[in-house]
Order: structure tokens, then sequence, then C-alpha cells
């Protein structure tokens, strides 16, 4: 049985965000493949980390900048090294081409940090944000250099695919497209869903260790919701979210119908009894899995065009698209108290879902894609002369200064 080890930023919390969750499907995917899953982690246990001996996952934890970890994996030898983030490759991918060459190495970009980052600086200096300000940025360096490094890059956005091959000369060879995705029996059935009379209420959900989704609810309470509130002064809004802050919880304001909820026991309870999702997102990067769970429990949404960013294709989005907060506010009244727009978008929800989330139009051109880069990855790597440049350099770089910390931990 060949190994999979993941070097994961974090241990998964599917119930806490989508990232948690996207973790998961993948392990699901490689262990289908045959694969022995092992996940390696730095980071500190979680209270609501999942209990990966569940799934049958070897659960190690590692340590950063030390030589320990050159055993551990020499031991192992894993077929593949799965990097939860380009910061892990950053930290451990010199010590896995060195210990272990022939081992297919993949970056889950989750979404591209740079991107979301540029867009907040640009957000916060006022202005558009350019694809230019990308070019500009350390961030950007650094993730680039880790994308062309890899033997391949998963990535959830068409966009940033896109971003990737135009802005960055990205090769499409280094680069697959995985979204999120969900089983056939995922998909509700609508008919059994709450019904528009049954529901009530806004909601919002995100968790809050991501500034986007900060950034969206003072947004809300700020301006968007005292407009929505004039014409439907009895509704609410209820923000869930993992991880609240003080600063989030002081925004708790009964009068005004907007009330801070903190964790959900149930996402996907308070999903599909809401109403509409509301989630004005102005600053962010990836496809939204707020969004999608809204479609999997048939609650229409409205978002901008950055929350519904390569979500849709061609297809009608399950609600409306607004970047005005004027046209958002009148917009959502409008889904809240038309029935027949309602079941509308949450018929294209359900549409959306279908054709671009179920895991069954992906699963096979992955395990292709893998078994064909296992079997085939010294041509591969030859044709990535670039990123044997940089695995060149960066593992003499970044090797010398992680021993350097090393020793200096020694003292």
């Amino acid at each position: 049985m060949q190994t999979l080890l993941i070097l994961g930023f974090v241990w998964p919390e599917p119930n806490s965000s989508a990232a948690g969750g996207r973790m998961m499907q993948l392990i699901s995917l490689f262990k289908e493949q045959g694969f022995k899953v092992v996940f390696a982690s730095p980071a500190q246990d979680s209270e609501f980390m999942i209990d990966l001996a569940d799934y049958d996952i070897e659960k190690i934890s590692i340590l950063l900048n030390n030589s320990s970890f050159d055993t551990f994996i020499t031991e192992l030898n894993p077929a593949i090294v799965l990097f939860d983030r380009f910061m892990m490759e950053e930290q451990f991918g010199w010590r896995v081409a060195e210990n272990c060459p022939t081992a297919l190495r993949i970056l889950d970009t989750e979404d591209l940090h740079c991107l979301r980052l540029a867009r907040q600086k640009a957000f916060k200096e006022n202005r558009e944000f350019k694809t230019t300000d990308l070019l500009k940025q350390e961030v950007a360096k650094r993730e680039i250099a880790s994308i062309l490094r890899c033997d391949l890059s998963l990535m959830i956005s068409e966009f940033e695919i896109e971003l990737l091959k135009s802005t960055f000369k990205i090769d499409s060879s280094l680069l697959l497209y995985l979204p999120l995705l969900l089983e056939l029996d995922q998909i509700s059935d609508l008919n059994k869903l709450p019904s528009f009379d049954e529901r009530n209420d806004f909601i919002f959900i995100g968790n809050f260790l991501h500034e986007p989704n900060w950034n969206a609810v003072q947004y809300l309470k700020d301006t968007i919701w005292p407009q929505i509130r004039k014409f439907l002064p009895q509704a609410n809004l209820n923000i869930y979210g993992a991880y609240p802050s003080q600063k989030v919880l002081q925004l708790n304001n009964t009068r005004e119908g907007f009330l801070i909820k903190g964790r959900a026991e149930d996402a996907n309870e308070v999903v599909k009894n809401a109403r509409i999702v509301l989630a004005p997102l102005r600053i962010g990067a990836g496809i939204k899995g707020k969004l999608l769970e809204a479609m999997q429990w048939g609650t229409p949404s409205v978002t901008t065009s950055v929350g519904a960013e390569s979500m849709q294709g061609e297809l009608n989005w399950n609600g409306f698209v607004e970047n005005n907060p004027e046209a958002f506010a009148n917009k959502a009244v409008q889904l809240y108290q038309d029935e027949k727009l309602w079941l509308d978008a949450q018929k294209n929800g359900n549409l959306i879902i279908q054709q671009r989330y179920l895991r069954s139009l992906f699963e096979d051109d992955f395990k292709n894609r893998i078994n064909e880069m296992i079997f085939n990855l010294e041509d591969h790597r030859l044709n990535n002369f670039i990123g044997e440049l940089l695995q060149h350099h960066t593992l003499r770089s970044t090797k010398y200064m992680s021993k350097w910390i090393e020793e200096k931990n020694k003292l």
C-alpha cells in the first residue's frame, strides 16, 4: 500500500471552515485510490479538530526547523506528499525533496493567498484592485515560487487558474482544477426542505479567523442591514461563525435584529431554516463554502462579484449578485418577500451544484492525473525547468536558514 503524507497547516476542522471540509474531501479521494494516509502538522491540537483515527488516518505531530522530520519522512517513504497551503511547502518542501526525491509533491492552494491579500490591501487603500498589484507583492513571489517548485497544484477557482496562466505564465501542466465537491446524496430534495413560509430571517455564516468574513460582518452592520431593516422591521440577521472575537461579539444588538450567535452547533440546520443567506464579501479569493452550502440546503443568497467568483460558470445565480450596497439591500428585500423569485433562485442553486460540484464529475480525472504523474514524474520535472531551478536554489538558502534556526533553538 502506497502512503500519502499530508503536511497540514492546521488539523482539519470541517465543521469550522470550508478549508477543513476540503481537506477531508481530498483524503477521501486518495483513500479511494488505496493510499494509506498519514496526516502530520506542527499545529497545536484544537478543541474542534476532527478525530483522524475515526477515518483510519495516522496523526503525527512534527516540529518546525528540526531535523527529526528528515528521519521521519525517510522512514515513512511516502509516494505522495501533499502540502496544505504554500507556507507548508516553504517550511518542509526542501526536506521532502532532499530525503524523498521521488515522491510526487502536490500543493493544495485552498485559495490564492496573494490574491486575497492584494485585494485586502487595495480595499484598505480605498481603490480598485488591479492584477498588477500582485506583481508588487512579496507574498505573490513566495506563493508562485511554491507552485513552481511543486509537481502539481490543486486549484478550486477557474478564475485563479487563468490568473496564474496569464499574469504569472504558469504552465497548465502544473495546475489541476478541483473545486469543493459534493456527493450525489448530499444534494437535498427541494420538496423535502423547509418551504418558503416555514423559513424566516437572514443568515451570515463564516469562520471569524478569516479576515474577509469579519470585513463582511462589519459591512452588514454599518451599511447593508440598516437598509434592509427599514423595509423588514421584524426580520433578524443571525451571524454564525467559529472563533468570534470580543469585537465581533460586541456587535450584537437585539433591538436592531443584528444577532451574533457564534459557532453553529449544526451549520446545516441553521442554513436550511433561514430564508436568505447574505454574503457581501468585498475581499477574498477562492470559492465560498458558505455559498455552496446555501445551494446545498435550498437557501437562496445575495452576494457580491467577489463572493460569486468562479462559482456559477454560465448558469444563473441562486439569488442575486450585487456590488452596490443599496442594490444589494433592495435585492435581499425583494428575494425575502417574493416566493416565486425565491423558488426560482432555489432551483438555480440546485442546478449549479449538479453541473459544477458533483464529485463524480472530477474523481476519474483526478485519479488519472495522479497516476499519470507518478509514472512520468521524471519527464514532468524535466519540462518544468524553472521549478527545478527554484528547487535547486531554495534547497540551499532555506536549508541553511532552517539549520541555523535549529542550532539557535538548541542553545
